[in-house]
């Protein structure tokens, strides 16, 4: 059964990026964006973090040592956490509709989403992506997919920031109070 797990695994993230391709097209047009090299150092983290998780052959020396068990229970929890975090994911990314951007950026007419996963952790498609990137490691079992799940935790962190100071910008006091309100990544956490 492990072995249908490692090929169906892909496909919480095949539908998750399809939904992104299909909602990127509704999106309002820019005021602000960030400089562009924080979006390349954003990029490569990004680049290097899902190669680590999807490619095999990244996976050479040390990176593809197993380091959980190849076992039925460890495979299908990390389809549930896969499955989870690309459906919070979802949900966060239909909640901010067309305010949202694949770039950190201030909309035309921008609104700031308070609502659904936006009450939970104030960048839930952040932290969708993480539970599913950890889900997924949990699957393949191998020490390069959970040093992706690291550099997309280091490179979502810096972008929620940034992310931050132009919502501060924009919003002052109620983004404020919102930081105060709400964890940035993980629920009552973090």
């Amino acid at each position: 059964m492990t072995f249908d797990l490692v090929r169906f695994i892909t496909y919480p993230w095949i539908v998750l990026g399809a939904i992104w391709v299909v909602t990127a097209m509704t999106a309002k047009r820019s005021r602000r964006i960030e400089p562009s090299a924080s979006r390349i150092l954003h990029f490569i983290f990004m680049t290097i973090a899902f190669g680590l998780l999807f490619r095999g052959d990244m996976r050479i020396g040390a990176l593809g040592i197993r380091v959980v068990p190849n076992s039925f229970a460890v495979a299908w929890t990390g389809f549930a956490l896969t499955l989870l975090g690309a459906i919070f994911a979802i949900w966060a990314r239909l909640m901010l509709g067309a305010n949202w951007s694949g770039v950190v950026s201030v909309k035309e007419n921008h609104v700031l989403v308070r609502r659904g996963p936006y009450q939970i952790v104030r960048h839930p498609i952040y932290a969708g992506g993480l539970l599913a990137m950890l889900g997924t490691a949990l699957v393949y079992g191998r020490a390069a997919c959970f040093v992706a799940v690291l550099l997309a935790f280091i490179g979502w962190w810096f972008k929620a920031r940034k992310e931050e100071q132009f919502m501060i910008q924009e919003f002052g006091e109620q983004y404020r109070l919102y930081r105060e309100q709400v964890k940035r990544l993980i629920p009552f956490v973090l």
